[in-house]
């Protein structure tokens, strides 16, 4: 295995780019970063990533740094591609919470590519992706409000496909210790509801709430 990944180091540094940009160039693929080509070459960095759920390890490296010579069937294929995405979406993960990734992921929030929050007393603050598992396939990409300190779905439902362990739990933290400029003030303002102008009472609120349980319980049981 290690063979296989060190032979034609060389030749693969110069054309790792052209896989790494067919996969940015597509639609739901706007939060990744590329990754540099060095990083991917280095098997300490890789490291672990085989025994992942990857399961055409060897080929899956070979096509996502342009390597991959074999003429494979167009069944082999799809599982090949489809290992290749998961590859590098792992190596992402590692990636991305280096000072080089954090770097490339600060060019993107300062533009706001990862969107903004959906709380409108957040006024619009620019969210960071997060993954709420670190092991692939579990749960899908999500969104970071360093603002309000919650996470929400994305708005493009191409972004719901994205793995979240392919940013995992780590990174909008750790870019915010990071660049600890991008953390902005805790917001205080919460929504009061009002009737006419007027705050609702909170005695009014328990006993609605008490009238809810009590329909509840008398709601016949499923046998």
């Amino acid at each position: 295995m290690e063979e296989e990944l060190s032979g034609g180091s060389s030749d693969s540094a110069e054309s790792t780019a052209y896989w790494i940009e067919w996969f940015q160039s597509l639609k739901g693929n706007e939060f990744y970063c590329d990754i540099d080509e060095d990083y991917i070459l280095d098997r300490f960095n890789l490291t672990g990533l085989q025994t992942e759920a990857v399961s055409q390890y060897a080929l899956a490296f070979d096509l996502i740094t342009d390597g991959l010579e074999e003429d494979l069937d167009d069944a082999m294929r799809v599982e090949v591609e489809k290992s290749a995405r998961a590859l590098y979406g792992l190596i992402h993960a590692r990636f991305v919470i280096t000072a080089r990734g954090l770097s490339k992921m600060q060019d993107k929030f300062r533009h706001a590519e990862f969107g903004r929050c959906p709380r409108v007393l957040c006024d619009n603050q620019p969210v960071l992706p997060v993954g709420l598992s670190d092991s692939p396939g579990v749960k899908c990409i999500k969104l970071y409000c360093p603002r309000c300190e919650d996470v929400y779905s994305p708005v493009s439902r191409r972004h719901m496909a994205v793995d979240g362990a392919h940013f995992g739990t780590t990174f909008p933290h750790l870019f915010l210790l990071a660049y600890p400029s991008h953390q902005p003030v805790k917001t205080t303002k919460q929504y009061v509801p009002k009737i006419f102008g007027f705050k609702i009472h909170q005695a009014a609120k328990e006993q609605r709430q008490q009238e809810l349980i009590r329909e509840a319980q008398r709601q016949p049981k499923p046998e």
